[in-house]
């Protein structure tokens, strides 16, 4: 039986399908270099699970001088080694906002307040007409919280927690007094201890 040569100009054009082709028949080998390029990839064509663990490396992000992370987060308990150390960030910022400041807690107190867990790390603005009270095991070792009395006259600060010191002192403290315009760091040494700091009288 005489056998009819099949060459490309005889294939009529989408003659062949993808049912027609054998599963591996088409190898890296049979590829042209280049032919594939990033115009005959349909948008998100390529998955994740298309890609083998390990096939994108440092060496195929050298050529990157930045990497943005859009709307994501970095999963994973180490980056690189170090590697975060040496990076610049134009903004950095957690729940309570930019970490070049300390944000103020909600407006400025004009009764009495006690202080909540949610407050450290920020400063309580105490208005006219009011006070605070530090209150016991609430807040733990390392917590800071600054007070800022922006009224004409002195205000009292309750110490319910177990111990407060004045800085500088050795003398469990009841109350003190925060003066006019004056400020106030609380550091809690625990949840039942802290040191006091400031424009105390």
């Amino acid at each position: 039986m005489a056998h009819t040569k099949i060459t490309s100009d005889v294939i009529a054009d989408d003659a062949v399908t993808t049912a027609k082709i054998a599963d591996d028949a088409i190898t890296s080998a049979l590829i042209a270099d280049d032919a594939i390029t990033s115009a005959l990839i349909a948008d998100d064509a390529v998955v994740t699970a298309a890609i083998a663990d390990d096939a994108v490396g440092a060496d195929q992000i050298a050529a990157l001088s930045t990497i943005d992370i859009n709307g994501g987060s970095i999963d994973g308990a180490v980056i690189g080694a170090n590697s975060a150390a040496a990076g610049t960030f134009t903004t950095v910022t957690d729940a309570e906002g930019s970490l070049r400041s300390v944000p103020q807690s909600g407006s400025a107190k004009t009764s009495s307040y006690t202080l909540v867990a949610a407050d450290a790390g920020n400063f309580i603005e105490v208005g006219a007409s009011g006070a605070i009270t530090i209150p016991n095991s609430v807040f733990s070792a390392g917590d800071a919280i600054t007070l800022f009395n922006n009224t004409t006259g002195n205000i009292t600060v309750t110490c319910s927690i177990t111990t407060a010191y004045k800085a500088g002192t050795n003398t469990d403290q009841s109350t003190v007094t925060l003066e006019t315009r004056g400020l106030a760091t609380i550091l809690f040494i625990s949840g039942t201890v802290c040191a006091i700091a400031g424009n105390l009288a």
